[in-house]
């Protein structure tokens, strides 16, 4: 599905995110917040970037297979219990992000938290997506 990112000029430069995404009319695909959590339940070691890859992962497999792909994310929110160490590795983050989900950046917010259902966990994602109906 052709989604417009949209970033005006009288706004600052984003990095690694889109102001807007407008996409035509399409099936929405609301996807569950996805922590690092691997197959067998356990939340993956290696701090923030680990978690940060197994959670996207695991996002783009439950978009995947609701007819999906990584292009149709629309929107997206990360919820950190860190912000700043996430902000440390921002530049592994962004690496992670396009080799997995590519440069069509959805629209995005990151979201300090103090903690998130599982007790390990540093970082959740959740979005939705415009996937074509065809």
């Amino acid at each position: 599905m052709e989604m417009e990112r949209i970033n005006p000029a009288g706004l600052a430069r984003p990095s690694g995110f889109s102001h807007a995404v407008s996409a035509p009319a399409g099936r929405l695909v609301f996807l569950a917040g996805q922590t690092g959590m691997d197959q067998g339940g356990q939340i993956v070691p290696g701090g923030v970037v680990a978690q940060f890859e197994q959670a996207l992962s695991n996002l783009l497999a439950a978009l995947t297979a609701a007819g999906g792909r990584p292009s149709d994310l629309a929107s997206v929110t990360i919820y950190l219990t860190d912000v700043e160490d996430y902000q440390a590795h921002g530049k592994e983050i962004g690496a992670v992000w396009r080799r997995l989900a590519g440069s069509d950046y959805p629209a995005m917010a990151g979201v300090g938290v103090t903690r998130l259902w599982q007790p390990d966990a540093v970082v959740e994602i959740q979005g939705f997506a415009v996937v074509s109906r065809s």
